[in-house]
């Protein structure tokens, strides 16, 4: 349940083109059929610090949760952002999938054999995991984005600017929206960001090889740092840039008479060809000098829609100064935030992935970045991301089939002996509207939903992550009499918490008197995940299907410690619960290096974490993003 709602901008700007074809989430369809306003606002929900990296005095913040839960905490506490960058799902209809890496055992031989050898990425072992679902709707992501972008502008401050970067799929539509929601006379730019090199055929159309980046300003007193963005002029290209008569001083300085920027009737003034090269070549909305990632740049993260640190460079700058707070509210790896704090910016990214999460902590975290770990506590973290969630869901509910009579309102449907079929309703955990179960979703339930059902349906089944009061829920239902479809309430957690399996692993504690890293260290003996090892079966059984003669079947195998399975541990010296300070920790990438404390070696994992006081709590994260922690019980684990 929120704590209580914050509001939104009550209404978008008025006299704007907008879209007819779809719901907006701020209205919905009373049992009268007439148009109201829901003024309920954004959901506030308790937000909880997990980590402090530094003493952050900057206010940096990494919060995993949705866009407009972060906007309702920033919003309740007078937090104003002054540059907003969002990349967002597309609608593209793919779905992005993680390459989870195994890790080398410390304890084999052979990886200690190999210490000065140079590995083939491509011959490592691997998996896929599948990180988010871009499968949309039209009118139900359209709806989605029209909240986030009314939760965005509700933070930004009167100069902030607004990028939002998407492709061809969309595009077009959120162009609407933003009119709508920023008005078009706050329209500056369309930016086409034009990327190199990738050349190939793509039958029966033109190879697609450009996004397409929106700015918004929410006044005319909006900053653009034109010249800080400037392209510098090449200097053999010097004449036939200036294109005009280059006139000499008597001391030789070459010098031509201007006239661009000039008002008309007004006189063309003397300008120094040296000054013209320093401010350089003015740029225009075609950006074609900014290559995307390639799938072996080193600078990537394992994210198959990072974008390359050079683009966010050229935003910050053009778009915000120093000491200015930029915000990515679908933060991916983190270059949002590891260019701003590089340009002098303070930041917040926030995304509702746990890996976006971790990625982006142990990049700001190599960086030396100052900043807090939050989490919005609503309910929704119950996995790493909300696909495998939704897709646990399917799984767990008792009888749950597709049935391609229902509309996608509904996930499925129940055979019932008795009531016959019985569709059940799911919260989209991408939706902020959906997750909360209130009068208004179930208003639109009673009067939108079940009346587009076939008349045999007798009952449904509403599941729910967070309600505002079944017994208020019930008490509407029972009070409406339009319908005489049974409907029963049921809460989604109670399924979910009794799947959720923490790993496993059995350590001990050794004193070093290791000036270097540290005097203790805590010694890992075994490591057990079964979340990762269900994962590892599914590959090898897949793997083993497709088999051939040419592509014989190689499993993955896991030795019986499981160290391989350890991507990062983390010591906590400082406090034995709460939030979480790492002072000590190890990193492994995926050759095996060891990145320890943020400072990258070529050294190999040896089973251990260090650090100069006595551990009190242990935290393991697996190859997956999955993170436990144990107590450090010092007088029983120590080997005196």
């Amino acid at each position: 349940m929120p704590i209580k709602y914050v509001p939104f901008i009550p209404e978008p700007i008025e006299g704007q083109a907008v879209l007819g074809n779809f719901n907006r989430i701020l209205k919905y369809k009373g049992a009268d059929d007439t148009s109201m306003v829901l003024q309920r606002g954004m959901s506030l929900y308790e937000m909880e610090k997990q980590e402090t990296v530094g003493e952050n005095a900057d206010g940096n913040m990494v919060i995993r949760g949705e866009c407009v839960s972060a906007c309702a905490y920033l919003k309740e506490h007078n937090i104003q952002v002054d540059l907003v960058y969002i990349d967002p799902p597309f609608a593209s209809g793919a779905d992005y999938a993680k390459k989870v890496y195994i890790r080398r055992n410390p304890k084999v031989a052979e990886a200690i054999a190999q210490a000065e050898q140079e590995l083939d990425i491509d011959k490592l072992k691997a998996f896929e995991e599948k990180m988010y679902g871009d499968v949309w709707d039209k009118e139900k992501y359209l709806n989605w984005m029209y909240e986030n972008l009314m939760a965005i502008k509700s933070v930004m401050s009167e100069t902030a600017s607004i990028y939002v970067h998407l492709d061809w799929h969309i595009g077009h539509y959120v162009k609407i929206l933003l009119d709508e929601v920023f008005g078009d006379e706050n329209f500056i730019n369309e930016i086409i960001w034009y990327y190199p090199g990738r050349e190939m055929h793509v039958p029966n159309k033109f190879n697609s090889k450009h996004d397409t980046i929106f700015l918004y300003s929410l006044s005319s007193e909006k900053i653009i740092n034109s010249h800080a963005v400037a392209i510098p002029y090449e200097k053999q290209d010097r004449i036939k840039t200036l294109r005009r008569k280059v006139h000499k001083d008597d001391d030789g300085r070459e010098w031509v008479w201007e006239t661009r920027g000039q008002a008309a009737g007004q006189e063309p003034y003397k300008r120094y060809v040296d000054e013209i090269m320093e401010d350089g070549k003015a740029l225009s909305d075609v950006w074609g000098d900014i290559p995307s990632l390639r799938g072996n740049d080193p600078s990537r993260n394992s994210y198959a829609t990072e974008k390359p640190p050079a683009l966010l460079e050229r935003i910050i700058k053009a778009s915000s100064n120093e000491g200015m707070i930029v915000a990515d509210f679908f933060g991916g790896s983190g270059v949002t935030a590891a260019v701003a704090h590089k340009l002098g910016r303070r930041f917040i990214h926030c995304d509702i992935g746990l890996n976006s999460v971790q990625t982006t902590r142990d990049r700001l975290k190599a960086n030396g970045v100052e900043f807090d770990v939050l989490e919005i506590k609503d309910g929704v973290q119950l996995y790493r991301n909300p696909v495998q969630t939704m897709e646990k869901i399917k799984s767990l509910i008792p009888g749950l089939k597709n049935e391609d009579k229902l509309d996608s309102f509904w996930e499925g449907a129940i055979s019932d002996s008795k009531l016959g079929t019985v569709p059940v309703y799911v919260p989209n955990l991408m939706d902020s509207s959906s997750k909360l179960l209130d009068v208004v979703l179930m208003n639109r339930i009673i009067h939108q939903a079940i009346p587009d059902l076939d008349a045999s349906v007798k009952k449904i089944i509403v599941y729910y992550i967070d309600i505002t009061s079944k017994e208020e829920i019930e008490k509407f239902i029972d009070s409406d009499d339009s319908t005489t479809v049974k409907i029963e309430l049921r809460d989604l957690k109670t399924i979910l918490d009794d799947v959720v399996i923490s790993d496993h692993a059995e350590f001990h504690v050794e004193e070093t008197h290791d000036d270097l890293y540290g005097s203790y260290a805590v010694v890992v003996d075994k490591f057990f995940s079964d979340r990762v090892l269900q994962k590892i079966f599914e590959f090898n059984e897949k793997a083993r299907m497709n088999a051939s003669a040419k592509k014989p079947f190689k499993p993955i195998d896991i030795s019986e410690d499981g160290l391989e399975l350890i991507e990062y541990l983390s010591l906590d010296c400082t406090a034995a619960d709460g939030e979480w300070h790492s002072d000590g920790e190890i990193k492994i990438d995926k050759l095996g290096y060891v990145v320890r404390n943020g400072e990258k070696t070529k050294e190999f994992w040896d089973g251990t974490v260090k650090s100069d006081k006595r551990p009190l709590r242990l935290k393991i994260r697996n190859i997956c993003g999955d993170e436990t922690e144990w107590e450090v019980n010092f007088d029983e684990l120590f080997d005196k």
